[in-house]
This record gives structure tokens, C-alpha cells and sequence, in this order.
């Protein structure tokens, strides 16, 4: 299944670039990546949607991947979502957002914001964080700000960050997320100033996100890696007791990485709340049978 480029311009000027899989007439799902990655970290799982019968979109956040940079380097969260809601409008109702880490704090701010949304899922992000886990990752991709030498160098890297996950046969996917500079060395593929200080104070802060949490009125997923050190169950558990209709899974054998650490398993739970609660209860429901790593 081949996927659909889509270049979408955004409130400021700058131009958005999201892939596109399965029938535009299909009810649609946007996939936000985390901080640090592109639109690439959900190739498998936006083939599982299509195949599932959705409108599978996957989108390079502000500053990431092939989206064009802010000039002043300020990513804040009112104007990322104010962009993201350009994505949103694009594709019409109804929508469903799947985000990851930051993705899945700019799918919260979205719905305060904007609420174009019908569902929402969360995969490894809530209000509630743990201070150790979230700066382990920002020491991740503030780490090598020069790059790296080789694509395998920079493998090696994120291997070291990775212990527990199986090292990848192919560095084919590793390299969607690296530019070559002219000076020929890598670099990720977004704009450092993403997770400088002061773009961190801009975005909204553990009370603004509760507030956000608990003003949803749509069904929403909050999908956790068994092993994160990012999102604890009991930071799991005032998410579900802050949103009315809300659902946890603790996903086994994953970590805050959870898309690329259990892939099939979780996409088997998205397509599974998917077909439940936001798909239009007059389409029958599409998919392979749900895993039983869903039913926690």
C-alpha cells in the first residue's frame, strides 16, 4: 500500500507535510509523532488503519521531518496547535487523533483549543509525568547536537538510549529520521530549538493539561508502556479518574517507546477502541481479531 504526500500550509506561513493511506472517504485518523521524530514512526500502524478501513493520516509536526521550520524557533504549544488545527480542517470531521509523547500533549492542547476532535488516544503521555523518565529523554535528544559521522554511529546511539529493544536487522528506518549536512554528517531530522528552554516554558504546564484532561467530553485511550518510566500507573489512574470516558492499557512489553517496541499489539488497541468508539456505529467494523494484550 503506497501513501498519499500531502502538503498542508500552515497559520504562519509554513508548510505542513503529512502521508496519507487508504480511502479519503474513510473516517479519518491523524497520527502525531513524539518530540524528536517524524511522520515515519507510524508507517506500520498507519497500513494497519487503512487496512482496518480508516483514513490513516500521519503528520511531520511543526519543526520535525519534512515540516517546514519556524523561523524564530519559538514552538510553542498555542501555535503548534493553532497549525495542527489547519491539518484539522483539511480533513473535516469526523476525526480521530493517535499521538505519541508530544504528539499526544498537542492532541490534548488541540481539543481545549479548537475540540475538532471525535476521539482522542494517548500513547504513553498524560498530565501527570515522571521528572526522571521525561529528562532522560530530553538528555536523548539534546545528546550529539553535532551529529553523528556515520548513520551506524548514530545507530550505535540509539541502541545505548534502547537496551531492552531488539536492535533492527536494517538502519533503513533509522535514516528517515537523520539529515546529511553539506559538511556530510548527520543530524536528526528536526529543528534542535524544539527542546530548547525557553520553547519548553511556552507549552502548557501540568495544571494547564489537567484542566485540559478534564474538560474532554469524547472517548478517549490512554495507552501506556508496561515498562515506562515516563507515565506511572498511578499517573495513568488520575487520567482515567480526571476524564469521564476515558480507558487505560498497560501495554506489555513496551516502553515509552510503545509504537516501536510492540508494533502489532498496538495497533491491534487503537484499531480495536477505534472500531468501538469512533467509527460511525452505521459502518461495520473492519480488522483483524484484537489482540489479547488490549483486554487489560
Amino acid at each position: 500500500m503506497k501513501a498519499r504526500l500531502i502538503g498542508i500550509p500552515g497559520t504562519t506561513g509554513s508548510r505542513l507535510v503529512a502521508e496519507a493511506w487508504g480511502d479519503a472517504n474513510a473516517p479519518a485518523v491523524i497520527c502525531a509523532h513524539g518530540g524528536g521524530q517524524t511522520r515515519h514512526a507510524w508507517g506500520d500502524t498507519a497500513r494497519g488503519l487503512a487496512q482496518a478501513g480508516y483514513h490513516a493520516v500521519s503528520v511531520d509536526l511543526p519543526g520535525h521531518g519534512d515540516s517546514e521550520w519556524y523561523a524564530d524557533g519559538h514552538y510553542g504549544g498555542k501555535r503548534m496547535t493553532t497549525d495542527l488545527q489547519r491539518i484539522c480542517e483539511h480533513f473535516g470531521a469526523p476525526l480521530a487523533w493517535v499521538g505519541a509523547s508530544l504528539g499526544g500533549l498537542l492532541g490534548l492542547g488541540l481539543q481545549y483549543r479548537y475540540a475538532p476532535l471525535s476521539a482522542l488516544i494517548l500513547v504513553d503521555i498524560a498530565p501527570r509525568m515522571e521528572a526522571a523518565g521525561v529528562e532522560r529523554v530530553l538528555t536523548f535528544m539534546r545528546g550529539r547536537p553535532d551529529g553523528f559521522a556515520s548513520i551506524q554511529e548514530a545507530a550505535d546511539y540509539v541502541a545505548a538510549y534502547l537496551p531492552n529493544r531488539k536492535r533492527p536487522r536494517s538502519t533503513d528506518g533509522l535514516q528517515k529520521n537523520l539529515r546529511q549536512r553539506s559538511d556530510g554528517r548527520y543530524v536528526w531530522h528536526w529543528d534542535p530549538r524544539v527542546m530548547e528552554p525557553g520553547t519548553q516554558e511556552e507549552r502548557m504546564q501540568q495544571s494547564d493539561y489537567e484542566g485540559a484532561a478534564r474538560s474532554l467530553q469524547i472517548p478517549a485511550l490512554l495507552i501506556r508502556g508496561q515498562h515506562s518510566d515516563v507515565i506511572s500507573p498511578a499517573g495513568a489512574q488520575e487520567f482515567q479518574a480526571m476524564v469521564k470516558d476515558s480507558e487505560y492499557v498497560d501495554l506489555h512489553g513496551a516502553a515509552h517507546m510503545v509504537a516501536g517496541d510492540v508494533n502489532d499489539a498496538f495497533t491491534d488497541c487503537v484499531i480495536e477502541f477505534l472500531d468501538r468508539r469512533y467509527r460511525p456505529l452505521a459502518e461495520p467494523a473492519v480488522g483483524k481479531p484484537v489482540s489479547s494484550a488490549c483486554r487489560n
